[in-house]
């Protein structure tokens, strides 16, 4: 396992996202991490029961923004060697290959994924 510094840049995953980031503090079980650019976008639906339609609650997922922080198991960080990718193109690219992996899937599950994705789409990326 690694230990990262303060200041370091880290490839993080955080539930079903991964990121690029900056630690930004060390904790005994975590490093606290500010979003830099999104790598591979939040799958939608329930974490308990994944790739499933028919859940109580079908979560809307969404990327975790530029700057936010949050912290990430030590376990779930690693190196990241590599130029930092603009946070809203990373987003854009991540949104479209999920986007893409779910238009080759006729379940029910990946029908309200993309709805779900749409959606958060419409968000991200509305003009003001």
């Amino acid at each position: 396992m690694h230990l990262f510094e303060i200041g370091t840049i880290v490839k993080g995953f955080y539930k079903t996202g991964a990121y690029i980031g900056e630690v930004t503090d060390v904790r005994p079980n975590h490093y606290l991490v500010k979003i830099k650019a999104v790598l591979t976008h939040p799958a939608q639906g329930d974490l308990h029961h994944p790739k499933q339609a028919d859940v109580p609650f079908f979560h809307e997922r969404r990327a975790l923004a530029f700057g936010e922080q949050t912290n990430i198991p030590h376990q779930m960080v690693k190196p990241f060697d590599g130029e930092v990718p603009n946070y809203t193109a990373s987003l854009k690219e991540a949104a479209a290959r999920l986007k893409d992996q779910l238009t080759k899937d006729d379940s029910e599950w990946a029908k309200r994924s993309l709805a779900n994705l749409a959606a958060l789409e419409h968000e991200y990326f509305k003009r003001p």
